[in-house]
């Protein structure tokens, strides 16, 4: 059967998202010859749309659609309608990612065991471990094109990178270089090299940057069995009295209302709009919302803790020439409790353009000292701060009071920072200092957090449903032909950002899925 699928049409599997985990899925699965209907709540954009202009950018690709905020994390008092900067397109934040790609570490997938008892904390070890994760580590990693791997070499160094590689060196750091990024650096499964064009976050005008946009999703459309609906915004999805998904209803652009009918339906709209999906369908039979019987639907919400440090030096760095997060520092992702903390964190170069810095360098402020450091753009470095967040019950997605365009209640994120985090962002902050300093900056700029990028868990794995939504495949324990396909299943953050794993779980995931529609358990 090719596309496009009738919508009465019960044999097809639905993913909700196109991103790294839903168009990952989609295209594995057509690969297999499995009808997927895949509904995107965004246009499609492709590389000769992309600007390379920070705010038309952000207007042409964001998810700029209403959110509530509470906590006292300070993105609440910034940016409050704006909890997490993702994309509302074809191929999702893989439009708008960086393309830093790295394998989350052994004791990372087992931290309730490697960490202990943390207070506030709602540690959970993985249902899976990195063994089980490899051979589809080295599978998405290939399709990626991660430099560092498959003997492809890094990325070429740019003055931001060798500012920060200078200070490495100096503090005697080990483990520094372009990283493993997701962005050729010599053409690679028909995708272009990178040229340095310094606007990786505004979508990669060259393709060079792997993309669910460009490459899944059409290699899965020309199959014949990926139909992709745009500006298809989920609104529930359905079951029968048995409990089963049966379908899903979306609104298109003019706001008219359509049930596609389902074999299995995949929930992968990303760690806010998951949850919001499977909160919006409840109904007698799940009146706290689907898969919800463990009440952890929303709950341990996750977004790494970040931070920036940007440095001022005497001569000029232009760090905003070359890619923008080729550069690393992993030497702080260890876990050594007697930094004061559990847990690890990356350091890894950043650069925003002057709009952008005049946002986000210190929200709000403006004057003399504010206005001096945004004079010294052209001679700063910067690099960016992530790393392991302690999941929280309480730090959630719930349903607010606020309705969206189509009547549905939006998501209120709520969050606070857990000590650990805290104890960690300030460490970071001092050590992000010190690899400037011990180079001869000026001034150095500590920067609280953006609208978070790299959102997880609220979907969260687990071994006993008690303590979860999903399992190790990534399927409901509470309705057998229910999966969620994005970083919401992470169960705990890791200090490595989260594309890469959420890539390889989706491989693994659709060979799940074909057999067990293979085998008629589905």
């Amino acid at each position: 059967m090719s596309a496009p699928f009738d919508i009465n049409d019960d044999s097809v599997v639905v993913i909700i998202g196109t991103g790294a985990g839903g168009g990952t899925l989609a295209n594995e699965l057509a690969q297999k010859g499995i009808s997927v209907v895949a509904l995107e709540a965004g246009g499609r954009h492709l590389p000769q749309d992309y600007l390379n202009d920070e705010w038309p950018s952000f207007g042409q690709l964001a998810w700029t659609d209403m959110r509530t905020t509470s906590g006292s994390w300070r993105v609440a008092t910034d940016f409050p309608n704006l909890p997490a900067w993702i994309v509302k397109a074809v191929g999702g934040s893989t439009v708008h990612w960086a393309g830093a790609s790295l394998r989350f570490q052994e004791h990372e997938f087992k931290v309730k065991s490697e960490y202990g008892e943390i207070e506030g904390a709602n540690l959970l070890d993985w249902p899976i471990t990195l063994a089980d994760l490899e051979p589809y580590y080295d599978k998405a990693e290939d399709k990626l094109g991660v430099t560092r791997t498959n003997g492809i070499e890094g990325l070429p160094e740019n003055n931001n990178f060798k500012v920060m590689k200078a200070g490495a060196d100096k503090l005697g750091y080990k483990d520094c270089h372009t990283g493993r990024m997701a962005i050729n650096s010599k053409p690679w499964k028909g995708r272009a090299s990178c040229q340095q064009l310094g606007f990786c976050f505004q979508g990669c005008k060259m393709g060079a940057k792997w993309s669910s946009a460009y490459t899944e999703i059409p290699f899965g459309e020309a199959t014949g069995n990926l139909e992709v609906r745009e500006h298809a915004h989920v609104l529930k999805i359905e079951h029968d009295d048995s409990g089963m998904i049966t379908g899903v209803l979306y609104a298109d652009k003019d706001g008219n209302q359509h049930l596609q009918k389902c074999r299995i339906a995949c929930v992968a709209g990303n760690s806010i709009e998951s949850p919001r999906i499977l909160l919006n369908s409840a109904s007698s039979l799940f009146p706290d919302g689907l898969a919800n019987s463990s009440g952890q639907v929303g709950k341990n919400y996750m977004r790494h803790m970040t931070g920036s440090v940007y440095a001022s030096f005497e001569n000029p760095v232009h760090m905003y020439r070359g890619t923008t997060m080729a550069g690393i520092i992993t030497d702080e992702s260890i876990n050594d409790p007697a930094r004061g903390f559990v847990g690890g964190y990356e350091m890894e170069t950043l650069s925003i353009g002057p709009a952008f810095m005049a946002a986000f360098l210190n929200p709000g402020a403006w004057g003399r000292e504010f206005s001096a450091a945004m004079d010294t753009y052209s001679h700063m470095a910067g690099m960016w701060l992530v790393g392991e967040d302690m999941p929280q019950e309480t730090n959630a997605i719930t349903l607010s009071e606020e309705k969206d365009h189509l009547g549905m209640p939006v998501a209120n994120v709520h969050f606070d920072d857990h000590p650990n985090d805290i104890a960690m962002r300030n460490h970071a902050y001092q050590q992000g200092k010190a690899v400037y300093d011990a180079v001869g900056a000026t001034q150095t700029h500590p920067t609280p957090p953006y609208p978070s990028t790299h959102n997880m868990g609220t979907n969260r794995m687990s071994e006993n449903a008690g303590d979860g939504v999903v399992n190790k495949w990534g399927q409901s324990h509470d309705i057998p032909n229910l999966f969620v396909s994005d970083g919401s299943q992470f169960t705990t953050g890791a200090a490595e950002n989260p594309t890469l794993t959420i890539v390889t779980l989706a491989i693994r995931q659709a060979d799940y899925i074909a057999e067990q529609l293979t085998t008629k358990a589905l």
